[in-house]
């Protein structure tokens, strides 16, 4: 910190100001300031001519100090003594009244404090209805009904005698009583005791005798009751009554309808729906039961409990093996004109076994069928529970499981016929167990063994055996299932692709696979999603590596076409942005961009993929050029005279060449022959065409796939403002280019049809041109001339003007004032909050120097110490 001399020399200036008179302070040259002016005007008097701003400043400081400085230092602090007394400060009142008043005020207050623990003595106190004040006697005064109640009351003398400590039956007698019982001796305490017995007894005999009273009383009353009665409600005889039919209320029919609703049946209550994990744990349970039963039936054993038939049992029956009536009552039959009794005798015991027999099979049928019920409510709730947009999948996959297990049960059933199979049955049976497909698996660890588990088995099976091992081994019934499952929807989309690349292709495998997939991707969409992710990177990376290599690329092979199938199947195609469905349609479109067409297997890929472009947009109406652009050119490789085009053909097409005439006709008269049959999927990998009138056939097929997506877009894209200029080129090329009247009479329809669509679209905008009205001119405004006489000063304006030009001048005056006066007040208190820092800092300083003065004396001392010790 600085020193600050300044502040001492204002100080000192201030002291010295303060001793001189006014006189010597405005003749010293100094200490005045001359206000000089512009102009003089006579006659006008001024206040300011000559100015002290040293006096000015000094007086200003010091009330700063007298306000400013207080509030500061008094800033934070509440510690402050208020006066309360009452009237202290009121000049009006007198001594005498200001002493009467506090009196009164601390009675009150002292009152107020008594009163909250002192009852009023004006409310009476009661207890059960009677006051407390007018009691004498706790005990109860009326009678008791009951005898044993009687026994346990006491009068008031008893009561004395018993628990007063004897103080009442040998107390001494006063005066008074000696002279009263003067010529009697004084009673001993066994004839106290007795006399009160007597008196008990005596008011025991009274409280009796004044029931007996009062229940006779009650029972005269009753009776003259009656006979009162009996004249006020006077009915008139039944022959008086006949004669006037009595008219019954009809009921309204508010009351009707409530007593309809009270006849009602009432609603019997539902099943407690199922949570999804109670579902998974009855199903596996369900399976479990059926693999132990079909590993049962594999080994040869029989259910021994299936034969036995159900008695009845009654609800008084002990279960302890006691048969009262046996159950040998004989049948009658009448046969011949004879009662066959005794041969009926003797066929029961030959027909036991085979009753048996037939009893034991008829139940095991019921139970089979009502087993075969609850599997199918089972499976209809778990389907009920996934419904969503994808729910004919589950629905078909569901009806296939329950008819392949019921095919299987009855299967089961027919080979069940009880104890009595041969062995030759029994084989057969062990046969047919060992046959069918377990009903529970366990999750596949690897890819290979998937393949090994699903191998040699027939499309059907290979579902089956995917959905059972996905129930057995649900995410809610064990902690590690849900990792294996996840591994398992990989291993089944690698599966697919797998398939679809062989030779020829298992399409009918895959169509069975895919809804077990999608039941994977609800449960797992995350898995799936990386899954489909890297597979179409991999694909888009490995397309653009060639690209850059040989200039041009393949089409997708089948594999990838399944592949942007099944996630058109999986996953939204109407989201504006999707981790996989955009990845997938942009993948389309750049293999419809980039790949060259070269054969009529190129063609039959490309038309391909416009399918699954159209189904990817059928949704969100999303315009992809790419798609328009390959649906022209495929029209365009269609054109015989290539030679004056009204269109222009975009890559991967070319005007003319090599391979712009893939869809021409070879032969006219193959049309003739031509059916219209679906585009195959298998054509795609490997198209065999054995002659020319197939090659033809191909040709007209590519054609009508081709027309009926340019028509599927027509429908899409017809509410585009662009869309006449979108399929302009499209429709010149139908109209003008195309040989339509050589194709089929389908083909021809179809051409119409798109012709009709292109054409119907209205024109929803108009040129641009310019605006025929005339254009509005600006407004002029008069201009307003005011008069001015003097220079500087406006004589036009109003009293009301000038008053508010008056105002506004104060206004900024007071304004500039009291800014410089809130900077001249911090200017003040920052001076202040300096002088206290430095004053703590010159306070420490001291401090410090005299503990180091302390310590060098200490240090001193000890030195001089130490040398002595060293002498």
């Amino acid at each position: 910190m600085g020193k600050a001399p300044k502040t001492k020399n204002k100080s000192l200036a201030d002291k010295v100001r303060k001793t001189k008179t006014s006189t010597e302070i405005k003749n010293n040259p100094f200490e005045v300031k001359i206000n000089r002016k512009k102009f003089e005007v006579l006659g006008r008097k001024t206040k300011h001519d000559v100015g002290l701003p040293g006096v000015s400043r000094s007086k200003a400081i010091n009330k700063r100090k007298e306000t400013l400085l207080k509030e500061y230092k008094q800033k934070g602090k509440s510690n402050k003594f208020i006066d309360k007394r009452f009237g202290e400060y009121d000049t009006n009142m007198a001594p005498e009244d200001k002493i009467l008043q506090r009196f009164a005020l601390e009675r009150q207050r002292t009152h107020e404090k008594k009163d909250v623990y002192n009852l009023n003595e004006e409310e009476e106190l009661t207890h059960y209805g009677q006051s407390l004040a007018e009691m004498e006697k706790f005990n109860d005064l009326g009678g008791s009904d009951s005898e044993s109640e009687e026994k346990g009351l006491l009068s008031a003398e008893l009561t004395a005698s018993h628990f007063g400590g004897g103080g009442g039956l040998l107390r001494k007698k006063t005066p008074g009583e000696q002279e009263g019982g003067g010529g009697h001796r004084a009673k001993t305490r066994q004839e106290l005791i007795e006399e009160l017995i007597q008196k008990s007894k005596q008011e025991k005999r009274e409280r009796q005798v004044q029931k007996e009273e009062s229940h006779e009383l009650t029972e005269k009353l009753d009776q003259e009751w009656k006979s009162i009665q009996s004249l006020m409600a006077h009915k008139a005889p039944r022959a008086d009554r006949s004669d006037e039919p009595e008219e019954k209320p009809k009921l309204e029919e508010y009351d009707m309808m409530v007593r309809e609703l009270g006849f009602e049946m009432k609603a019997a209550p539902s099943e407690k729906l199922k949570t999804p994990e109670e579902v998974a744990r009855e199903e596996r349970e369900r399976l479990q039961k059926l693999e132990a039963d079909r590993l049962r039936r594999m080994m040869g054993d029989v259910a021994e409990d299936s034969g036995r038939s159900q008695t009845h049992m009654s609800a008084d029956d002990l279960n302890d093996g006691f048969i009262l009536d046996k159950e040998d009552k004989k049948t009658l039959a009448y046969q011949d004109g004879k009662w066959n009794v005794e041969k009926e005798e003797d066929d029961d015991d030959e027909d036991e076994a085979g009753d048996d027999v037939e009893e034991a099979s008829g139940q095991e049928e019921e139970s089979e069928e009502e087993g075969g019920d609850e599997e199918d409510a089972e499976e209809g709730e778990s389907g009920s529970e996934g419904d969503d947009s994808h729910s004919d999948l589950d629905s078909e996959r569901e009806s296939e499981e329950e008819e392949e297990e019921e095919g299987q049960k009855e299967e089961e059933g027919d080979a069940a016929p009880g104890n009595s199979l041969s062995e030759e049955e029994l084989k057969a049976q062990q046969e047919a167990a060992k046959a069918e497909l377990p009903y529970t698996f366990v999750v596949p660890e690897s890819y290979s063994e998937m393949k090994d588990l699903l191998r040699g088995h027939s499309p059907d099976n290979q579902r089956l055996i995917v959905a059972r091992t996905q129930k057995s081994n649900h995410p809610s019934l064990a902690v590690g299932n849900k990792l294996k499952l996840q591994k398992l929807s990989g291993f089944l989309l690698e599966y697919v692709g797998e398939l679809a690349a062989r030779s020829p292709p298992e399409l009918a495998t895959v169509d069975k696979l895919i809804p077990e997939l999608y039941a994977l991707c609800q449960m797992f969409p995350e898995a799936l999603c990386k899954a489909m992710q890297t597979t179409l990177g991999d694909s888009a990376h490995s397309m653009e590596e060639v690209l850059e290599v040989r200039g041009r690329a393949a089409f997708p092979p089948l594999d990838m076409l399944v592949y942007l199938k099944v996630t058109a199947l999986l996953f939204p195609t109407s989201d504006f942005r999707h981790p996989v469905t955009t990845p997938a349609l942009i993948y389309i479109s750049q293999a419809l961009t980039k790949c060259p067409v070269t054969s009529l297997q190129d063609v039959t890929s490309g038309l391909v993929l416009c399918c699954l472009a159209v189904e990817y947009v059928s949704l969100s109406k999303r315009f992809l050029p790419e798609l328009i652009n390959f649906l022209s050119g495929t029209l365009h490789l269609a054109v015989q005279d290539k030679s004056s085009l009204g269109y222009s053909a975009a890559p991967p097409f070319r005007p003319s060449g090599k391979y712009s005439d893939l869809l021409v006709l070879s032969d006219p008269e193959s049309s003739k022959t031509w059916s219209k049959k679906p585009l195959s999927l298998s054509a795609a990998q490997h198209l065999e065409l054995r002659d020319d009138r197939h090659r033809d056939h191909h040709r007209l097929t590519c054609l009508s796939t081709c027309l009926d997506l340019v028509n599927r877009c027509c429908q899409l894209y017809k509410d585009l403002t662009s869309f006449t200029h979108i399929f302009q080129p499209i429709g010149t090329l139908l109209s003008k280019h195309l040989p339509a009247p050589a194709y089929p009479l389908l083909l021809q329809e179809l051409h119409s049809q798109v012709l009709a669509a292109i054409n119907s679209a209205p024109v929803t905008h108009s040129p641009m041109v310019f605006e025929k009205k005339k254009p509005i001119p600006l407004k002029l405004l008069t201009p307003k001339i005011v008069e001015v006489l003097d220079y500087g000063k406006k004589r036009g304006s109003t009293k009301e003007e000038r008053e508010k030009e008056k105002l506004k001048h104060k206004y900024k005056k007071e304004f500039k004032g009291a800014l410089r006066e809130i900077r001249k007040d911090s200017r003040f208190l920052a001076r202040e909050k300096l002088n206290e820092v430095m004053s703590r800092d010159a306070d420490r300083k001291r401090k410090v120097k005299e503990l180091f003065g302390s310590l060098a004396t200490q240090e001193g001392e000890w030195k001089a110490l130490k040398r002595r010790k060293r002498k």
